[in-house]
């Protein structure tokens, strides 16, 4: 039986790169294409809703998807710990699954994985990451989620140091971390973890180069575990064996 599957955002880049790949797999079809704009009537006969659209658009198309009994992948971006809360409480009640996916690829899932791992180790974390001057929300879901995976790690050791935090050159703190967002033209997506402690630091970089051949396996795990979730999932870590668990 084909998975019938509503798009929302189809048109942008993300959600371009999604449709193509959701073309090829086997048992799966875009049946419906939406637009940020759309009417979220649209998502009625859909067994899988797929959101690339915008920060704004986003938690409603969630809730139209979770109060139809659909379950929902969200590649959107902007989405926290704290937002992800507003709809804990709709997606177990629904019994439905919610998916959030900061980022398909690999390579960034395992840097921010490695950072986690690391971050006990050292007193001092920071974020500097870099999108295209399009990008229409800061900081990155990506480095969102690597700083909260970083403040977890640290449960027993405690915040990050981070003087003068109440300098806002200093960047937005989450979870204690610092995060400092460049948006210019010429680069896709860009990520740099720097661990300091006394006398050395680690600096761990992912760059996406390539976003069609980079996200294109992470979109092939996720789809269709999201078909099949219950609950809240987040974070492609999920979806692979690397001992790091939301």
């Amino acid at each position: 039986m084909t998975t019938q599957v509503a798009l929302v955002g189809g048109t942008g880049r993300l959600g371009s790169i999604i449709r193509a790949v959701v073309d090829e797999m086997d048992g799966f079809e875009v049946f419906r294409v939406l637009t940020s704009s759309s009417s979220l009537s649209e998502l009625d006969g859909a067994d899988l809703v797929i959101d690339a659209s915008t920060p704004q658009v986003s938690i409603d198309v969630v809730r139209a998807a979770v109060e139809r009994g659909i379950n929902v992948l969200v590649a959107t971006s902007g989405w926290s710990a704290e937002r992800i809360a507003l709809v804990r409480a709709l997606v177990d009640d629904a019994e439905t699954g919610a998916v959030f996916i900061p980022n398909f690829s690999l390579g960034s899932v395992l840097g921010s994985a490695l950072a986690a791992a690391a971050a006990p180790f050292f007193g001092s974390v920071e974020i500097v990451e870099a999108h295209r001057d399009t990008k229409v929300d800061s900081p990155s879901g990506t480095a969102v989620r690597t700083a909260e995976l970083i403040a977890a790690a640290r449960s027993e050791q405690g915040p990050v140091s981070a003087p003068h935090a109440d300098q806002r050159a200093r960047g937005q703190q989450v979870g204690s971390v610092p995060i400092h967002s460049l948006r210019r033209p010429g680069v896709v997506a860009k990520q740099e973890v720097v661990l300091s402690g006394p006398g050395e630091s680690l600096t761990l970089t992912h760059d996406t180069v390539e976003p069609a051949l980079a996200y294109a396996p992470g979109i092939r795990l996720a789809v269709p575990f999201a078909r099949d979730a219950r609950g809240i999932v987040v974070g492609l870590e999920n979806m692979i064996d690397i001992g790091l668990r939301s």
